[in-house]
């Protein structure tokens, strides 16, 4: 059984839930907001009663730095989970590289061809729209597209027309609503939403290697956490991810 729960749900229960997991209790995972869909269906067929908390990546390290009854952590980039664990809030033993991803420009649905990828195209599309991101000080995806605009020499002239959300998933929302005219999002965002269209895929090489680190949160040791641990590393949960947009560790550019 999966469960989607709220982030501020699941820190409501921290008080009922202190202490080490119980053996018998559900799995408690907090993810990157990108996994949602992915993950259930990773999970699904496993037999692991899982409950499962998604939010930007940052959000999410934070509250399990403080104290939230995670088991399990999935994030989207390294350098939060870097932090983790320097903080001694996850098990170093049981981390590991899960999945990765590819960055993607998207446009509603419909939306025409954009030509060469320059500073002159976008601007022409964006006119006097916004160009959604997740924020780029603290969510994954808006720290890569950050890192993609300046090295291709779009940062300065794209920056005070940015949209920044809470996480991707929400930035994704912002097109798919046609509420901007363009997004940058991972492919398996765009992947997820009919509502968008790709229009460019963003060349790896202009960021850092979008990589999914799992992890035991300390203390939360239990056989359901590293059941867990154990099925989403196996064969067949990473068909589901593949078949959901995502990469495998090992073709990661």
């Amino acid at each position: 059984m999966i469960r989607i729960f709220g982030v501020f749900t699941i820190i409501c229960a921290t008080l009922a839930s202190a202490g080490a997991a119980r053996s018998d209790a559900p799995v408690t995972i907090f993810a990157a907001a990108s996994l949602r869909g992915a993950l259930e269906a990773a999970l699904d067929g496993s037999g692991i009663d899982a409950r499962v908390s998604y939010g930007g990546s940052g959000t999410m390290a934070r509250q399990v730095a403080q104290g939230a009854p995670a088991d399990v952590v999935i994030l989207a980039n390294v350098a939060w989970v870097d932090w983790l664990e320097e903080n001694g809030h996850i098990a170093v033993s049981t981390r590991t590289d899960l999945l990765g991803n590819r960055l993607v420009l998207v446009g509603p649905r419909g939306a025409a061809d954009l030509g060469e990828l320059n500073a002159d195209t976008l601007l022409e599309r964006l006119d006097a729209g916004r160009l959604a991101v997740g924020h780029t000080e603290a969510v994954p995806a808006g720290i890569y597209a950050q890192e993609w605009m300046q090295a291709a020499g779009f940062w300065e002239a794209l920056r005070p027309q940015l949209a920044e959300t809470e996480n991707v998933r929400a930035a994704l929302a912002l097109v798919s609503r046609g509420e901007v005219p363009l997004g940058v999002v991972y492919a398996s965002d765009a992947q997820a939403d009919p509502g968008v269209r790709i229009l460019a895929r963003i060349d790896p090489d202009t960021h850092a290697p979008i990589v999914y680190p799992m992890a035991l949160v300390t203390g939360r040791d239990s056989d359901g956490a590293r059941a867990v641990l154990e099925h989403l590393v196996s064969e067949r949960a990473e068909d589901a991810f593949v078949a959901h947009g995502f990469t495998r560790v090992g073709d990661l550019p």
